[in-house]
């Protein structure tokens, strides 16, 4: 699908517009977390259906991703109970710790970042996706955590496709030796491609970045992998991934607020 180079949406408009939820969420009342979580998640939701809109896309097509890292378990539990589904973490221990405690929920956990060699067993036992992959061992080592019981773990292979040296990832055209690689690992299943491009607010420019990782993920489709996943767009930008093809969008501040540093 060709996505029209001429449409711009208001992007990051909610960002900041309520009270922060993270480790200072005892502050807050009750009865005001739940709210703010919901209008929040659907503030969110319309500016997905409105860039999907535009896109000439379906709304359905386009995961969202909370992503939760240093949000209290409970808060997790509030915005599942708003019909959130899917949520990111950064830190295995962190992850793994609100897995566990909220085993009892229907959530979809997804990692998201670089993984250290010595995290990949937590990760493989407690989470369904991985958004990361940019190295055949840390995709052999999770190959040989995920317990036989399991579906195999889907994974995103990400690329820098910005080309900073601060950014990890594999750079562009890296994708496709990995992606032989893990294709002959039985416990996993390759999904798509991730990025977290250069920060900037300019529209075109978040728009070519996007657009790159499409065009490597098409190239991969076009080698016989049978990929449906790109994994691209945060707060602050995740418009312009939709407009660009994103199916997987993983957004924190806007759901949260912002984290304290």
């Amino acid at each position: 699908m060709v996505f029209s180079p001429h449409v711009t949406l208001m992007q990051g408009s909610m960002r900041g517009a309520f009270p922060s939820l993270h480790t200072d969420a005892s502050l807050v009342q009750p009865r005001e977390i739940m709210a703010t979580i919901a209008a929040n998640l659907q503030a969110v939701r319309s500016r997905i259906a409105g860039a999907a809109a535009a896109a000439g896309r379906q709304v359905d097509d386009i995961a969202l991703v909370a992503v939760s890292k240093t949000v209290p378990a409970a808060l997790v539990a509030e915005a599942h109970a708003c019909g959130q589904r899917l949520f990111g973490e950064n830190q295995a221990q962190e992850g793994v710790k609100k897995a566990t405690e909220l085993a009892h929920l229907d959530i979809v956990w997804h990692f998201i970042g670089p993984i250290q060699s010595n995290k990949t067993r937590p990760i493989a036992e407690r989470f369904q996706w991985v958004h990361g992959i940019e190295r055949e061992k840390i995709a052999e080592r999770l190959n040989e955590a995920r317990p036989a019981g399991l579906p195999p773990l889907d994974l995103c292979i990400q690329v820098n496709v910005s080309g900073e040296s601060s950014k990890a990832g594999v750079p562009p055209g890296g994708e496709v030796a990995l992606a032989e690689v893990i294709s002959r690992l039985p416990r996993l299943r390759l999904r798509g491609l991730m990025a977290v491009p250069e920060p900037t607010a300019d529209a075109a420019h978040q728009r070519r970045q996007f657009a790159r990782l499409r065009e490597l993920k098409d190239g991969l489709v076009a080698r016989g992998y049978a990929l449906d996943t790109l994994s691209m767009g945060m707060s602050d930008d995740f418009e312009a991934a939709i407009l660009e093809g994103a199916t997987m969008v993983r957004v924190g501040s806007a759901i949260f607020g912002s984290r304290k540093r």
